[in-house]
């Protein structure tokens, strides 16, 4: 059996623009996704707090660059979501050139966790961070959310086609179903961080 992996993260600071993102040295990983992918209910979930991120039945309520400090080594960022019609045209502009700006120029980057909901087709939006991350040859993942509303061969479908949609990707580094509802792939999830952190801290001057 699989030893539990804890996870125990404070809140440092939110930022609105790049001279705002902290001072550190520590490897980060980044969350990023739509608005209502369930990205918050995703951080609290493996955190097993309810606190940490806001959870709110607003999409878009999510307006800065937060930045948490865990106990694992690695600052969790989670980052606006994208998408949400009901937000300013101005707002948007703002917060994609801030969302751009963190995920492609970030030293302390080491991973972004692009987060997809399992019940629909990649959305041309997800597939446009994608892209731009491939681009500019930033390491992610892709993050299935609420895949407990998926039977187990329709998840499978998802996670084949994801997979076959990447399959060209050179900087992709893992595809994870995940459920902030019963637990899936919290396990693996911060597996992977761990992973990520630790070959981060090795080539780190």
């Amino acid at each position: 059996m699989a030893q539990e992996i804890h996870l125990r993260a404070e809140f440092v600071k939110g930022a609105t623009a790049p001279e705002h993102f902290p001072a550190s040295d520590m490897p980060e990983i980044a969350l990023i996704g739509r608005s209502n992918v369930g990205k918050s209910s995703l951080i609290n979930a493996l955190v097993r707090s309810s606190r940490v991120a806001r959870v709110s039945n607003t999409p878009g309520k999510t307006q800065e660059i937060n930045f948490f400090v865990t106990d694992l080594g690695f600052m969790l960022v989670d980052l606006p979501g994208y998408g949400y019609a009901r937000v300013s045209k101005t707002q948007r502009e703002q917060f994609s050139t801030l969302i751009k700006q963190y995920v492609l120029e970030r030293d302390q980057l080491a991973v972004t966790c692009v987060l997809v909901d399992a019940r629909h087709d990649p959305q041309p939006l997800d597939l446009a961070m994608i892209e731009e991350l491939e681009f500019a040859k930033r390491q992610y993942a892709v993050i299935l959310t609420k895949c407990d509303k998926l039977k187990p061969a329709a998840l499978q479908a998802r996670i084949d086609q994801v997979r076959e949609i990447l399959s060209q990707c050179t900087s992709l580094v893992d595809v994870i179903s995940t459920s902030s509802e019963t637990g899936l792939g919290r396990h693996q999830l911060l597996g992977l961080m761990k992973r990520i952190v630790s070959l981060s801290t090795k080539v780190s001057p």
